[in-house]
C-alpha cells in the first residue's frame, strides 16, 4: 500500500467520528496496535526531544525501506506514534521525504492538540524523516 493510501485510509476511517472525544478514544485504541520496541532503544539516544511526554523511536533498513518502531508512557502520544508507523513504516527513505503528511490536517489532529502535543508531534515527524534523510544518504553512496 503506497504512503498515500495509508492516509486516505486513516482519513476514512477519522471520518466516522463527529467529536473529538471519539478521535481520541480512537487514538487510544491505535495505540494498542503499536509494536512493542526493543527495550535496548528505551535509552535517552532515542528519545524525541520536544515531546512532554516520553517518546523513543528507532528506525533500521529492510531491504530499501525504512522500518519504524516507537514508544511512549503516554497513553495518547503512543496512539499518535502509532499513527505516524501505520503510514511511514516499510516505505522508501526516498517517498517518506517527498511526501505531504496531510492526513493529519484532513483528521484534524495538530488543530485539537494542545500545544506541547503538538510540538511531540511534529517532533516525531521531523525526527521520523531525519531517519528517513539519513537512509536515503546511505542508500546513494
Amino acid at each position: 500500500m503506497t504512503l498515500n493510501e495509508r492516509q486516505d485510509e486513516i482519513i476514512e476511517e477519522f471520518s466516522i467520528f463527529d467529536d473529538w472525544m471519539d478521535k481520541y478514544n480512537y487514538l487510544i485504541e491505535l495505540s494498542k496496535d503499536l509494536p512493542e520496541i526493543d527495550p535496548k532503544y528505551k535509552t535517552n539516544e532515542y528519545l524525541i526531544e520536544g515531546c512532554q511526554s516520553k517518546v523513543w523511536l528507532f528506525a533500521d533498513m529492510e531491504g530499501e525501506k525504512v522500518k519504524y518502531s516507537a514508544d511512549s508512557d503516554a497513553i495518547i502520544t503512543k496512539g499518535i506514534a502509532a499513527l505516524l508507523i501505520r503510514v511511514l513504516d516499510g516505505q522508501k527513505p526516498s517517498d517518506i521525504l517527498n511526501n505531504d503528511l496531510y492526513f493529519l490536517d484532513k483528521i484534524g489532529l495538530q488543530q485539537n492538540l494542545s500545544p506541547t502535543r503538538s510540538n511531540g508531534l511534529l517532533a516525531m515527524v521531523k525526527q521520523m524523516k531525519l531517519y528517513a534523510m539519513a537512509y536515503q544518504a546511505k542508500m546513494e553512496k
